[in-house]
């Protein structure tokens, strides 16, 4: 009888033992599978960095240059001789400067 007792705690023993492994394992795995998913959400973001890069790139681009026409503008305004010339290089700076506002505008 105490033989038959001593097999049963045995044996729920090693099913205790076996289910805490199989638990652990299954733990294991899902802790892994999600380091792996970060790692492929980090994998995509880093490859969206070049396009992103080259976006930014094309409007600076324009960006600068409407820069540079409002400075080289400002720049022909300022030295201007005579009223005709001084009127005409003054239209030219208010042309550049509402594209400048134009784009200021449209940034948030």
């Amino acid at each position: 009888m105490v033989i038959w007792l001593l097999v049963a705690a045995l044996a729920i023993f090693a099913l205790w033992l076996i289910t805490s492994y199989n638990s652990l394992v299954s733990l294991k795995n899902q802790a892994l599978n999600g380091w792996k998913q970060i790692d492929v959400q980090l994998k995509r973001r880093y490859d969206l960095i070049p396009n992103l890069v080259e976006t930014v790139k094309g409007a600076m681009k324009f960006e600068q240059a409407t820069l540079t026409q409002v400075i080289e503008a400002r720049n022909k305004a300022a030295s201007a001789q005579g009223a005709a010339d001084k009127a005409a290089q003054e239209n030219v700076l208010s042309g550049a400067l509402r594209q400048l506002f134009a784009l200021v505008e449209n940034y948030p």
